[in-house]
């Protein structure tokens, strides 16, 4: 049988289930995209024009404006898109593997893994500097196979890994809330700002690498949600079919598990986009689907808007934490008040 949002396409003996909902939602999730990217790089906190941006942009204003569009603004815009695909694809992941739109890389230990792994780099720094970016994915690393060792494994139950992964980071969290409460109010201040989640000073030399890992990461990610949506059988269905479960669970969380420590690692612990990038990707692509694409698409467009939305609405820059934590609360509340109508659940 045909899912009902999927065409059958045929060429001899090879045939081929084309989602027509999920690439008609990535169909209008581009042109979204590309949408906010042009107002990301002309929005601004400094009073630049329109006309001024757009001149900067191609290289054709005063050499300074062109400084602040191409060598600053740019960047740190294609950063953040880069930010917010890793985090909506992890989010995708994990809420797949846990079978809970609320488990995140937040809830599981990754963010404060990476968060205390850079912080902790800046203890005793008279600039109050954070660490290198690259000490993200490692902290991250290294918290989830805390999680992975106490919950007994990554192929248990995506609940148990949730539970245990909610209590790590709390430990963490604290560890890294005394370490900074021992140091001075100029280390304090400095580190402050990128632990709410921030892209100031972001550019290429964090950039390029960042990209280098998405190109081999998101490949890797198609791949694990396309076989991710066996999951949404029993586990004895799932193994009937020939999956490994304990290996794709493995697997999945382990790119969960770099994606979330890049992004934090690079843009700071960015509260909600990897939460609601994937619930939002869900309703766009249906029920049938792991929807990693997506997600990425997705968040990359809410990292973009809420960047760009914090340089406008104040008259200091906020940083995009700060935008996301805020639109974030009232999204959760309608994640958790809001009943699945096919499942019941949150």
């Amino acid at each position: 049988m045909t899912p009902p949002d999927s065409t059958v396409l045929r060429a001899g003996t090879r045939s081929w289930l084309f989602p027509r909902r999920s690439a008609l939602a990535v169909a209008l999730l581009v042109p979204l995209l590309v949408l906010l990217t042009a107002l990301a790089v002309v929005a601004s906190s400094t009073g630049m024009s329109v006309p001024d941006a757009l001149s900067g942009l191609l290289g054709t204003g005063d050499p300074a404006t062109v400084m602040i569009v191409r060598d600053f603004r740019l960047p740190r815009l294609c950063v953040g898109l880069m930010v917010g695909a890793a985090l909506g694809i992890s989010g995708c992941l994990t809420q797949t593997l846990a079978g809970n739109r609320l488990a995140t890389p937040d809830l599981v230990g990754v963010n404060e893994g990476a968060t205390a792994a850079v912080v902790a780099t800046a203890a005793g720094s008279a600039t109050g500097m954070v660490g290198h970016w690259w000490l993200g994915p490692l902290g991250a690393v290294a918290a989830a196979a805390l999680v992975v060792l106490c919950a007994g494994g990554a192929g248990t139950a995506g609940h148990r890994l949730l539970v245990v992964g909610i209590g790590v980071s709390t430990v963490v969290g604290a560890v890294s809330d005394l370490v900074m409460s021992r140091e001075n109010d100029n280390t304090a201040g400095g580190v402050f700002l990128w632990t709410v989640g921030s892209l100031n000073g972001r550019d290429w030399s964090a950039g390029t690498p960042f990209l280098t890992a998405l190109l081999l990461l998101v490949p890797l990610s198609l791949a694990a949600g396309h076989r991710l949506q066996l999951l949404r059988f029993d586990d004895e269905m799932a193994a009937s079919l020939g999956v490994d479960l304990r290996r794709l669970r493995a697997a999945a969380l382990g790119l969960a598990v770099a994606l979330a420590g890049l992004a934090v690692g690079v843009g700071g612990p960015i509260a909600f986009v990897a939460l609601a990038a994937p619930v939002l990707a869900q309703r766009l692509c249906g029920p049938t689907r792991v929807p990693v694409l997506a997600s990425a698409l997705t968040g990359a467009a809410l990292v973009v808007a809420a960047d760009a939305l914090g340089r406008v609405i104040a008259p200091v820059e906020l940083p995009v934490g700060v935008v996301t934590s805020v639109l974030g609360g009232p999204f959760l509340l309608w994640v958790l008040l809001r009943s699945d109508r096919t499942t019941g659940k949150a």
